[in-house]
């Protein structure tokens, strides 16, 4: 079976390659069409065979990038000993993130780079927003990985405030202040585990089990909507 990408299929992604360049450093509203055909080494017309609009296109670059931060993390899971556990899966979301300033910046939505795409009515950032990290914490209760006792929206919550603070520190302390990236990730997991996993510690296993069983459909979802915007 010819698993060799098609002429299209290499040009879209030379196109959603050059996307998440300029949008990562100009933002979405400084950077035209016209910037990513030029960048891609395509002509704007080209660009219009395979997203009908900037729009479009930005979309299918955030499905593409949240499908491979999705599987980034669950690969540093799986490479983990400890990675099915409360804190080993938190730290690796957050590791996950090294490497890719177009997912960070999505990840505190930075307005310099998301831009007036936040705005727009049913825009993919917003579109259905629920967080899953409620589930993720029942999930892992359900299994023995998180306290019985601890309050999964509270949790969530604490999960999601750190994450931001994390990846915003920058914009109200100075670079030279803040200790490294790494560091930190250890320091929070650390300070999770304590909080929040059961005395004893948690069944890694486990755990991997829950991320496989909540991650495979997701990206898999995410996937059917990439396979249908190339149809049209």
């Amino acid at each position: 079976m010819d698993t060799q990408p098609t002429e299209n299929e290499e040009r879209r992604e030379r196109i959603l390659d050059a996307a998440e360049s300029l949008i990562t450093h100009y933002g979405y509203d400084k950077t035209t069409v016209s910037d990513i055909a030029r960048e891609a080494g395509v002509s704007k017309g080209a660009i219009y065979l395979h997203f009908d609009s900037k729009d479009a296109l930005f979309e299918a670059l955030l499905m593409r990038e949240t499908i491979a931060y999705s599987l980034r993390w669950g690969e540093l899971i799986e490479a983990d000993p400890q990675g099915g556990t409360f804190a080993g899966i938190y730290k690796s979301i957050l590791y996950a993130l090294q490497g890719s300033d177009f997912m960070m910046a999505i990840f505190k939505q930075d307005t310099r780079v998301i831009g007036s795409y936040i705005r727009k009515p049913d825009n993919a950032l917003t579109r259905g927003r629920t967080s899953l990290r409620g589930a993720f914490v029942e999930a892992m209760q359900a299994v023995g990985a998180v306290r019985q006792d601890a309050n999964p929206v509270l949790v969530a919550h604490i999960m999601d405030m750190l994450s931001f603070a994390l990846v915003s520190m920058d914009e109200v302390k100075p670079t030279d202040e803040i200790p490294p990236f790494e560091d930190t990730i250890e320091a929070i997991g650390d300070m999770m585990g304590r909080a929040f996993e059961p005395e004893g510690g948690a069944d890694s296993d486990a755990g991997k089990a829950v991320i496989r069983q909540m991650l495979k459909p997701i990206v898999e979802q995410m996937k059917n909507q990439t396979d249908e915007t190339e149809e049209q």
